[in-house]
């Protein structure tokens, strides 16, 4: 991916060395669980339920009590202090920032085209944990936006993790990931968040789940848009990119997860859409480059 000589965004805040202490047990004791349930209401459940089933899949079950640990901390707000910056960060940042201004002129153009204002999030680059609108988040949750603060987060050695997940070691991969983050801060600035929400505190499981994969796959499919608009403007693609970004999503898809964790396949469960789901959205927005076209409420079948 060509992302190098182009500006940086002015709205990243790296906290790459900040770390925090207190709580139980010395660790940060992140009171993260009641605030997402509060902010969030099911949906918050439901990422709850990703995050214990992915550190399941990577860290067996005694890591599994202990994110539980830190989720549902004693309530201590925790102490920042500035550490030492992880080591082998700076160029994942550094694209990071790129990639993050180029969200912002593709998405500042799109929504004037449709009449509308774009608002820029902030993405905060952070170690191990982070303080947010959301309640304090572990980086164990992996890459995620909290809509009160109009924040993407994300510890950037999760793309190490991606590429054990199968997506591969490129730099489209890591691009997909932000650009599905920042999807989901369209949605919020175009209601979908809100809509769902309220969708979601009426059904039960089941259709809460369905709500949840629509969201998902939306946001797939303006990381598509975004790729083939970027690209039109910054020449942004090489060779073996979207094969990259295709990878990338199939690694994501519940079905991937659930067959790699050594369980079956549970279509009802599925809270981010299958891998075949996801790569099809992604495609879908890439191929269009129009957003009425990522409207998954829209469609009869995903």
């Amino acid at each position: 991916m060509e992302w190098r000589g182009r500006r940086g965004s002015r709205n990243v805040i790296d906290r790459r060395g900040r770390r925090y202490r207190g709580g139980g047990g010395g660790s940060a004791g992140l009171a993260l669980l009641p605030v997402i349930i509060r902010l969030l209401g099911f949906r918050g459940l439901l990422i709850v339920g990703v995050i214990v089933a992915a550190i399941f899949l990577f860290g067996g079950g005694g890591a599994v009590q202990s994110v539980l640990g830190l989720l549902t901390g004693g309530g201590v707000r925790p102490v920042a202090y500035d550490g030492d910056v992880p080591p082998g960060t700076e160029e994942a940042a550094a694209m990071a920032s790129v990639i993050l201004a180029d969200t912002e002129d593709v998405w500042t153009a799109v929504f004037a085209e449709n009449g509308g204002r774009y608002q820029e999030p902030s993405l905060v680059l952070f170690s191990d944990a982070v303080e947010t609108d959301c309640g304090f988040a572990s980086a164990a949750m992996g890459p995620f936006y909290c809509p009160p603060d109009q924040r993407v987060y994300i510890d950037v050695r999760f793309y190490d993790e991606l590429a054990r997940m199968g997506a591969g070691d490129g730099d489209f991969a890591q691009a997909y990931v932000l650009a599905h983050e920042v999807g989901h801060h369209v949605q919020n600035l175009l209601g979908v968040l809100s809509r769902a929400d309220s969708l979601q505190a009426r059904s039960g499981q089941r259709d809460s789940n369905a709500i949840q994969v629509r969201v998902e796959l939306m946001a797939d499919c303006l990381a598509g848009l975004w790729t083939a608009r970027a690209d039109r403007r910054f020449g942004i693609l090489e060779d073996g990119d979207i094969a990259e970004g295709l990878a990338a999503a199939a690694a994501v898809g519940d079905d991937t997860i659930q067959r790699r964790s050594g369980g079956r396949v549970v279509p009802d469960s599925f809270t981010h859409g299958s891998a075949e789901q996801r790569q099809r959205w992604f495609m879908r927005g890439y191929e269009t480059a129009d957003l009425a076209s990522c409207d998954t409420f829209a469609a009869e079948t995903l």
